[in-house]
């Protein structure tokens, strides 16, 4: 089928909501079955690496998943009561120094992502942090037991490969700091 004609399909189709929960909810429009997150709240992404080239990551249990997952920095964009204007930079700053326990003296934009567009309309923005600063224990908020590393760069293909064989999921977002490493092998 011509993009032409998946547009004027699409166009032609009523969105319908499948069923909405309070962060995500299905959606079916035509034959494509989809998820989007709930009132439209976005996430932010951190890319943290400090003056020394070590990159800060985070572990958490990931449901879905039913096992831990190494992963950026991350959180949502308004999407506490009384948040819904928050600014991606601001939820950044927010989100680094509750999971990791650091802050950043500046953060800057990369961009606005959409992790898997086949499957969910979600986009995050990536934001570099710079001018870390230590500020706390990190560990995350409520029940997100969050484990923070701090590794080299140098030493990230070989960390991410320990704890992949301890059984992490690791996120797809890993593949901006280790392209390099694997486009090497090619």
């Amino acid at each position: 089928m011509s993009r032409e004609k998946i547009v004027q399909t699409w166009r032609e189709s009523e969105e319908q909501v499948v069923w909405q929960g309070r962060f995500i909810t299905t959606k079916q429009r035509g034959n494509w079955e989809y998820v989007s997150r709930a009132r439209n709240i976005r996430a932010a992404v951190i890319l943290a690496i400090d003056s020394d080239n070590h990159v800060l990551l985070v572990e958490q249990y990931r449901v879905p998943l039913g096992r831990p997952a190494l992963e950026l920095p991350a959180g949502l964009i308004g999407d506490t009561e009384g948040s819904e204007g928050e600014d991606a930079l601001e939820a950044a700053n927010r989100e680094l120094g509750e999971e990791t326990g650091y802050r950043a003296g500046r953060m800057e934009s990369l961009g606005e992502y959409f992790s898997s567009p086949g499957m969910v309309s979600e986009s995050f923005t990536l934001l570099r942090a710079h001018d870390l600063t230590k500020v706390g224990e990190g560990g995350g908020v409520d029940d997100e037991d969050i484990i923070t590393h701090r590794v080299a760069l140098s030493d990230l293909p070989a960390f991410v490969a320990a704890k992949r064989e301890e059984g992490l999921a690791v996120d797809v977002k890993m593949l901006l700091l280790l392209s390099p490493y694997l486009l090497r092998l090619a």
